[in-house]
């Protein structure tokens, strides 16, 4: 019996290496960039880079061939394949592309030492990619910890700068002990389920247990993982530091990438694992999560936005404004409703493109003016109209105004809340982002109706100005045309929740 088990368990896992060509394409990826960064002499960042960027583009091709395949478990119920993951990957594989094109025009990054700049990207786009597709409770905190821990590295970067250091520090602090948190409702989720598979989690659950209290504490402290890496409150105390510390590449992608694989493995942990859920709505099960995810929404909406209004430098204005996004995001969990995921993937990719604009523009200004401050962004409407505009265009969306990506995403948001009757989670929300606009107008009014200190013009490199144009397109372009990324957000949820009878099926 034991080599027929042995056999059957080899078959499968080779099986799933054929579904598994993105991961495969970026582990090489970083192997080659590794090597090549050690044994090519003088001056190699163009090569790097432009392995780097193949390497991306490979893997949105092998994501696009992935497509039409029917949802199925992989590795023996570790991860699984499914139109949600493939959506969050090809969301990871844009955001690095765009963030390696910031590395290019930032003087925050070594030239030197590209090449484990590049390895280390990647490596947390592949710790992206397992937390998107993780089905086990192991799995999903080894792949966290493969985005954290080069993440720790990332924002450390600048090893002279003082804020640098101090941003790693904290993060190492924060996440180390979130992390151990986190595993240790793991365990109590595990010692009552006696499994580690969340299918089966469910499956358990499903069953009267009388235990709900010890259940309760396993999800609130798994809780702490899942937080910290979107940075909800109070799991969000490393992030103004770190967004601010670190160098601005790594600022940007940081509030893109690793947000939304923790939105990601969140979903798929409470909707799969943690409820009766039909494909179109659903019921926790034992515990009310949904009444503890409102709570931390509402909680991370208010003190993200309350807190950004006193803020004078612009990272950490955004550090803050991230924080409160996250809290829009929660929204559409909570809601355990098709409609109330979709709105969370479609919401995702619209603030991919609104918040890469603003730290690029973040980003170019801190080169011409050598500051972050706002103050010292007096007078840019006339010193730079270009830039000034883009900027108001990527504030619009980030408040929710129209004809902006953001409104259609809090559109979705709010009528999903709506939906679900949490009418009260709709009303802060709605306050929350009239809040927003307050401290955001600052940074309007600052440009366009304050006198500079100095009238020389501000100008930007061509190839900053074409990836600021990308940014500013992706953002207005899906505030008056939307329906092909709501249809395509719309059938990867439905997607995964196809999936979960197959892959029960496989495990079993």
């Amino acid at each position: 019996m034991l080599p027929e088990a042995i056999e059957r368990a080899v078959a499968v896992n080779l099986e799933s290496l054929s579904y598994f060509w993105p991961e495969v394409i970026l582990t090489l990826a970083i192997l080659v960039v590794i090597v090549v960064d050690l044994i090519v002499p003088g001056k190699k960042a163009g090569l790097l880079t432009g392995l780097t960027l193949a390497a991306l583009g490979g893997c949105l091709f092998a994501i696009a061939g992935l497509y039409g395949e029917a949802p199925r478990a992989l590795f023996m119920g570790m991860m699984a394949l499914d139109g949600f993951s493939l959506f969050f990957k090809v969301l990871f594989v844009v955001t690095t592309i765009v963030v390696t094109l910031f590395g290019l025009q930032s003087p925050d990054i070594d030239r030197d030492r590209i090449g484990e700049f590049y390895a280390i990207f990647l490596a947390v786009v592949l710790g992206g990619f397992l937390m998107a597709s993780a089905t086990n409770l192991l799995m999903m905190y080894l792949s966290l910890e493969l985005v954290s821990v080069p993440s720790f590295v990332l924002s450390g970067y600048q090893k002279k700068v003082r804020r640098s250091n101090e941003a790693a520090l904290k993060y190492v602090v924060y996440g180390g002990v979130s992390s151990g948190i986190m595993l240790y409702g793991f365990s109590l989720i595990y010692g009552l389920t006696g499994t580690l598979d969340i299918h089966q989690i469910a499956a358990q659950l499903g069953r009267t247990t009388p235990y709900s209290l010890t259940l309760f504490l396993g999800v609130t402290f798994a809780m702490a993982g899942f937080g910290y890496k979107v940075a909800s409150v109070p799991f969000h105390f490393w992030c103004p530091d770190v967004y601010e510390g670190a160098p601005t590449p790594v600022t940007a992608f940081l509030s893109v990438a690793p947000k939304a694989a923790g939105f990601a493995m969140l979903s798929r942990f409470f909707y799969t694992g943690m409820s009766a859920y039909n494909g179109t709505s659903g019921q926790a099960l034992e515990v009310d999560w949904q009444s503890l995810l409102a709570l931390i929404a509402a909680g991370t909406m208010t003190l993200g936005n309350l807190t950004a209004i006193r803020q004078n430098n612009l990272k950490r204005l955004l550090a803050y404004s991230s924080i409160a996004h996250a809290g829009y995001m929660m929204m559409g969990v909570v809601m355990l409703s098709a409609s109330g995921l979709m709105a969370v993937m479609f919401y995702t990719a619209a603030y991919l493109f609104m918040n890469l604009g603003a730290f690029l523009v973040v980003l170019v200004l801190a080169v011409r003016i050598g500051s972050e401050d706002i103050r010292d962004y007096k007078g840019l409407g006339w010193r730079s109209p270009w830039v000034a505009l883009a900027m108001t265009a990527f504030l619009l969306s980030l408040t929710g105004i129209p004809p902006t990506a953001g409104f259609v995403g809090k559109v979705y948001l709010f009528s999903a809340v709506i939906e679900g009757g949490l009418y009260w989670l709709a009303v802060v929300g709605a306050l929350n982002s009239a809040v927003s606009l307050y401290y955001y107008a600052r940074i309007f009014r600052t440009m366009y109706l304050e006198a500079p200190a100095v009238e020389e013009r501000v100008t930007i490199p061509a190839f900053a100005t074409v990836t600021l144009a990308v940014l500013f397109a992706g953002t207005v372009l899906l505030g008056v045309y939307w329906a092909p990324l709501a249809d395509l957000a719309d059938r990867s949820t439905v997607l995964f929740m196809g999936s979960m009878e197959g892959v029960q099926a496989v495990v079993k």
